[in-house]
């Protein structure tokens, strides 16, 4: 494929996660003070649909498109790591999010909120992966 073409697949992707990205933060409920980005996005639904939570899975459904593009543009042999298994960027990614998960509990087990400096540590720890893994 033309890296032209790649130009367009990039700039129709940026521009429909873009898109909906503005649709959540139009979707944020509001009174007369500002956004309560707290508040339940869907009254009544069957899930807290709150703005956080919408933005956690719309960075996971980016980091799972950007992925996909990458292993379609640049596609990559298994390499092995620290691990002794075979592990894809994809693989990588997995792992990531799942030791993040568990820095964050532990972090709220024995720290409780915020979460600012579990975000960092799952930062170290997400470069540690894609590094060495």
């Amino acid at each position: 494929m033309s890296a032209r073409r790649w130009n367009a697949i990039y700039a129709t992707t940026f521009a429909v996660m873009l898109g909906l990205l503005a649709f959540l933060f139009w979707a944020t409920p509001r009174n007369e003070e500002g956004f309560q980005w707290f508040d339940p996005m869907i009254k009544g639904g069957w899930m807290a649909w709150t703005f956080p939570i919408a933005l956690f899975f719309y960075v996971i459904a980016g980091l799972l498109i950007l992925m996909t593009l990458l292993a379609i543009r640049y596609p990559e042999t298994p390499r092995r790591g620290v691990l002794r298994i075979e592990t894809t960027r994809g693989d990588r990614l997995f792992i990531t999010l799942l030791g993040s998960a568990f820095i964050n509990l532990a972090w709220l087990f024995f720290f409780g909120a915020p979460l600012t400096w579990a975000l960092i540590l799952c930062l170290f720890y997400a470069a540690a992966v894609f590094r060495w893994v």
